[in-house]
């Protein structure tokens, strides 16, 4: 197959999407694909666009991405864009992507997951991996996310949004979760227990560029993620962060927390926290894959924390974890996404 990896972009998760990009495309072309990575933003800037000779030298925008503990200088890259525009698709990636046969989204955070590409390259008759426009808006909004569930009776911690620093002095629930709404890789999250700290932290969530945020009750319990394919969830997956909680730094940082695969759960806790991911799912119109986030308090309770779909496919990640458990190494994994993925397009039929 002829494939496009889009990755980078300009969401605080840029790296982690380069990471995944790199490893996704080295996979697939492993299998012996044709595989192209692009930098979804700066796309391909040369003059001269030969795409066929694209795909047969496996061209690669980048060879290098690290995670570091902190996000790109995102204006620095838009900066250094050659036609110094604001348009989120680069030059020639929509060309590019039209000559594939599926486009893989390696994408994380902001318009390569909230909708916008997915509902752009529906518009254009391009096929291209996860969730469609309306499963990637529900679940990017936190806020949208919660309605939904509490909706749909799936359990979730109760919470409320804000539209303004003003609007959330009244909050008086402690120990609280303040998170921006539309961030990912729990950037800008943070755990409260007092009202000073929860001012100082509603600042911060609103100053990366979010007009709204949720704050939610704090759940103790252990936290786990549980990623679904298909029709099918995979086994839970155990985060033990070695101090604090799994922020962005504790994420992508090897060693900076435990995770553990089957976990040390009972398997009734198995089966609650499978279902519970499958009713997340299906609540959130979400497709092909994903990966779901709870705390499982002692009650046997699997509070839902947000969807993820296009969770990260980075060394550190928890669905290629998962999934490994189930025998499925990281470039059947790559594959399986997707051959799940083209189920949304109706087949041709032959004449």
């Amino acid at each position: 197959m002829r494939i496009v990896v889009l990755a980078g972009g300009t969401s605080t998760e840029r790296d982690v999407s380069i990471s995944s990009g790199l490893l996704v495309s080295a996979a697939l072309r492993k299998k012996g694909h044709h595989v192209v990575l692009l930098d979804v933003f700066t796309g391909y800037e040369k003059d001269i666009l030969d795409v066929d000779k694209l795909f047969q030298s496996n061209y690669s925008f980048t060879d290098n991405a690290k995670v570091g503990e902190t996000i790109s200088d995102i204006d620095e890259i838009r900066e250094n864009r050659r036609d110094k525009t604001n348009r989120f698709i680069g030059e020639h990636v929509i060309d590019i992507c039209a000559c594939a046969d599926i486009t893989f989204f390696a994408l994380h955070g902001g318009e390569g997951e909230n909708g916008q590409l997915q509902a752009t390259f529906d518009l254009l008759g391009l096929k291209y991996t996860g969730s469609g426009y309306l499963g990637s808006a529900l679940a990017m909004n936190k806020g949208l996310t919660k309605s939904v569930l509490i909706q749909k009776k799936v359990l979730t911690p109760r919470g409320e949004l804000f539209k303004s620093i003003e609007d959330a002095q009244g909050w008086r629930i402690f120990p609280c979760v303040v998170k921006p709404c539309s961030g990912g890789s729990s950037v800008g999250i943070t755990i409260v227990e007092t009202q000073e700290d929860f001012m100082r932290s509603v600042k911060e969530a609103f100053a990366y560029g979010e007009t709204e945020i949720v704050v939610e009750q704090y759940v103790k319990g252990r936290e786990f993620a549980v990623g679904v394919v298909g029709d099918k969830a995979l086994p839970p997956i155990e985060i033990i962060p070695k101090e604090g909680f799994y922020d962005y730094k504790t994420k992508y940082q090897a060693g900076a927390a435990e995770e553990k695969c089957p976990a040390d759960i009972t398997p009734e806790q198995d089966q609650i926290m499978r279902r519970a991911a499958l009713d997340t799912f299906e609540a959130l119109h979400l497709q092909s894959y994903a990966r779901m986030d709870f705390i499982l308090d002692k009650g046997n309770n699997a509070y839902c924390l947000e969807a993820n779909t296009l969770p990260g496919m980075t060394p550190t990640s928890l669905l290629p974890q998962e999934a490994a458990v189930e025998g499925i190494d990281y470039a059947d994994l790559c594959e399986l996404i997707i051959e799940e993925s083209m189920k949304k397009y109706p087949k041709k039929e032959t004449v």
